[in-house]
């Protein structure tokens, strides 16, 4: 998609690198382009431009917690393509919540955990689907939810650490449910519900932020037990029965640490709804110089 219409710009952010115990051993600032979609009434929606590449999907059996559905590890190519630096605000739901309808009705007030800096939950994937059809419309560019492939590569960011930060986690760093540990990381705290997009101030090394912990994150595709079969070019996969399992990534506020790996596979009924489950979404697109 042609998305000369749009400015590109650069912005700055910092990544950080944890030892095996979680203790933070270095932090950085990094560059990256971005462009922002206007929803209104002063609402922006921030999109961070997502380099093409190709990479390692999934886990191998020596990665600790790592489950069968993470494998086999197989090699994948990316397009480039834009995603969210956030998940979908409270605020940028009912901004989208006033647009026209697609194919049902929204609540613009769904969440169970309100601020309108927080991100929206308490979404079904066809709610996510029908905001993602609102914006396109809206907009004239095509807005979707990542596919899988998509969601892992953007979290990963070049890395193949169970995080993209590093071997383990810490609460300083992610909302999840610190009461458990990973590996050989400590206790850490379980703050019961969810926090301000990006109010931890740390990004991975493509400019994202929260994609582990949080909320769970609806993806594009259908559940499938492991990737045999899967394909090899980023796109979504599908079956074809409509009723299906469909995928989340990410894991959230309220699971334990290892469900918030980058490879971690999590599947609910795409009717299901939940004070853990948001989203993000994703716009494809070669990127221009502003």
């Amino acid at each position: 998609m042609d998305l000369r219409s749009k400015q590109v710009t650069s912005f700055s952010f910092d990544i950080v690198t944890v030892n095996i115990k979680g203790d933070l051993v270095s932090q950085e600032q990094r560059q990256s382009q971005s462009l922002t979609e206007d929803l209104g009434n002063g609402v922006t929606l921030e999109m961070v431009a997502i380099p093409g590449g190709t990479f390692m999907m999934g886990a191998s059996e020596s990665e600790f917690s790592s489950e069968d559905s993470e494998r086999p590890l197989h090699q994948v190519t990316i397009q480039p393509f834009f995603m969210g630096k956030y998940l979908i605000t409270q605020e940028q739901w009912q901004a989208v919540a006033t647009f026209e309808p697609v194919n049902c009705e929204l609540d613009p007030d769904p969440s169970r955990f309100k601020t309108s800096d927080r991100p929206v939950e308490t979404i079904s994937w066809y709610e996510a689907i029908e905001f993602c059809d609102r914006l396109s419309k809206h907009t004239g560019r095509i807005y979707r939810l990542p596919s899988e492939a998509e969601w892992e590569y953007a979290c990963r960011a070049n890395t193949t650490t169970p995080f993209h930060f590093g071997e383990a986690i810490a609460t300083d760093i992610v909302n999840y449910n610190g009461v458990y540990t990973y590996s050989d990381s400590p206790p850490g705290k379980y703050r019961g519900e969810t926090t301000p997009v990006g109010s931890f101030g740390v990004a991975n090394a493509f400019g994202l932020y929260d994609m582990h912990g949080l909320l769970w994150e609806w993806c594009a595709d259908s559940w499938h037990e492991n990737y045999e079969g899967a394909p090899t070019d980023g796109s979504t996969w599908l079956n074809s029965n409509d009723n299906n399992r469909v995928v989340l990534r990410g894991g959230s506020w309220d699971f334990t640490p290892w469900f918030c790996r980058s490879a971690f596979r999590f599947h609910l009924e795409p009717k299901d709804k939940g004070n853990n489950i948001g989203f993000r979404v994703v716009v494809s697109g070669e990127f221009y110089s502003s």
